[in-house]
């Protein structure tokens, strides 16, 4: 057994603690901010708890697993609730919402916004499932170091189709099915989840609307915070350390070996901890260049100049007075122009009209908002732009980033005919791109990660495993399998089997 030294308790720094512990790895796990989570992170207020980050349970199959190889199941860790409405839209311009059913009668409630393309809408749904299945089984439990399982039969018998499905992007396969503006927006939304937009993410990842329409939305009662609490309580029952307020200041190489972290601690004295291997379950662009030197990195200057970092994110997290039943516990609001929505993501500019996120988990958990409130988490995509400024509590944040909340609040209130939303706000706090950055080390204060345009899907994705130094493994939403709670499980696993020496694309059957 190994000493392990793991940077990072986020989603995939604990994954990768409790796995590895329970394989009997001696592990140490390094976290800067005095709480773990990550992205998926929790803020409390007022008697209001807010997730931070994720809101959307998605890939139950990936939870399952990792908590059977735990030696536990989601049943013992999670209490999941079914979702319905699935989600509800609203359509600029338009009075009346849209809801996904969260029963058997989703497919029927999707095709209600479009019958005349009923065919073609059957077609992109049985292929999301059909593709979601491949990719589970074959392609994202793998790092791509063997092209055996490549080869397999029922990759092969697929072979066109996944041509197809990368050579084009998700916006060309939605319109080549249906010709509703709606439509368009409903399907290709999710690629924003994925740190990009539809009209640059490979077709490959329509698999997405498998999740809501056949699958169903879930939703975890206590939120992701909760989620978070049991990945932590499982690592440490594997007898994982771990230590908060440890701030990583360099991954120590000797003669291209890694021999462990240099951090400080929260009363500012340095230490050294030595391993193994060592594990940066953190932002790449991060790790790169403020814990590697230069000779030691994988990716040059001219490598990030060119790579895409994804959209960042504004967020408001609002504690409401009274009840708000025109929305959903997720609702989606879709701006009329498609197109420059996503253009300003890569601009200087915070959008005029965005499309916004809405989560309201108090519609289904009585747990995060007092009695008679309720729980907004509002997501406004934007541009990855630290110099927006930074956030804040109660209107105290750079007055650019506040000023757009106001309007995204009078957007949503319009919209959903809510008058006096506004009037009704007793608790808020906003977080920006330069939050995201200052908190978390993310790379221009992304909100998920790299994109998933496809230079930088799959095989052609940030390795798990470094180039130019042994024993140091990376895990995380910047590397292979890429962004999304159920993405960072797999990184951890993916940590799991590069020790083992284990190349083949399947997810392991035990620990």
């Amino acid at each position: 057994m190994k000493q392990i030294v793991i940077i990072g308790a986020g989603i995939s720094g604990l994954a990768a603690a409790a796995l590895l512990g329970r394989q009997g790895h001696t592990v140490t796990l390094l976290e800067k901010k005095e709480t773990t989570g990550g992205r998926a992170g929790s803020w409390e207020k007022q008697g209001f708890r807010f997730d931070t980050g994720p809101s959307w349970y998605l890939m139950p199959e990936v939870f399952d697993h990792f908590y059977e190889l735990m030696g536990s199941s989601t049943s013992e860790q999670l209490d999941l609730s079914r979702l319905d409405p699935g989600y509800r839209a609203y359509f600029e311009g338009q009075q009346e919402p849209f809801d996904l059913a969260g029963t058997a009668e989703a497919f029927e409630s999707l095709v209600a916004l479009d019958p005349e393309h009923r065919e073609g809408i059957t077609a992109y749904v049985e292929s999301a499932r059909d593709t979601y299945n491949i990719a589970l089984k074959r392609f994202l439990y793998g790092s791509f170091r063997s092209a055996k399982d490549l080869v397999h039969p029922s990759v092969l018998r697929r072979l066109p189709q996944l041509v197809g499905l990368l050579s084009r992007s998700l916006d060309q396969k939605i319109q080549a099915h249906t010709a509703d503006p709606r439509m368009r927006r409903v399907l290709g939304y999710p690629a924003v989840f994925l740190g990009g937009s539809p009209l640059k993410t490979p077709a490959m990842y329509h698999l997405m609307t498998h999740l809501d329409v056949n699958a169903g939305v879930l939703y975890p009662q206590g939120g992701f915070n909760r989620v978070v609490e049991s990945i932590e309580t499982l690592a440490r029952q594997s007898r994982a350390t771990i230590i908060t307020g440890a701030d990583a200041q360099k991954i120590l190489v000797d003669e291209g070996v890694a021999r462990g972290v240099e951090y400080i601690d929260s009363s500012g004295e340095s230490h050294r901890i030595y391993g193994d291997t060592v594990v940066a379950a953190c932002d790449l662009h991060f790790v790169e260049h403020q814990l590697l030197e230069k000779e030691n990195r994988d990716h040059s200057e001219r490598w990030w100049a060119k790579a895409d970092s994804g959209p960042g994110a504004v967020l408001a997290m609002l504690g409401v007075e009274g009840e708000l039943p025109e929305l959903a516990h997720h609702t989606l609001f879709f701006a009329d122009d498609w197109e420059k929505g996503f253009a300003e993501l890569e601009g200087n500019t915070l959008p005029e009209t965005p499309s916004i996120y809405i989560g309201k988990p108090s519609a289904s958990d009585v747990s995060v908002a007092p009695d008679g409130y309720e729980n907004l988490f509002v997501l406004i995509p934007v541009a990855a732009r630290p110099e927006f400024g930074h956030g804040g509590e109660d209107g105290t944040g750079d007055e650019q980033i506040e000023r757009f909340v106001d309007r995204a609040i009078e957007q949503v209130a319009e919209w959903a005919d809510i008058p006096d939303l506004a009037e009704r706000i007793v608790v808020r706090r906003t977080v920006s791109p330069a939050d995201f950055q200052h908190e978390l080390g993310a790379w221009k204060g992304t909100a998920l990660g790299p994109s998933h345009i496809l230079a930088q899907s799959a095989v052609f994705r940030a390795s798990n495993k470094s180039k130019k130094v042994k024993n140091l493994l990376f895990a995380g939403s910047s590397t292979i399998p890429g962004i999304g709670v159920p993405m960072c499980l797999i990184s951890a696993e993916l940590v799991v089997k590069e020790m083992m020496g284990d190349k083949s694309m399947k997810a392991l059957k035990s620990l």
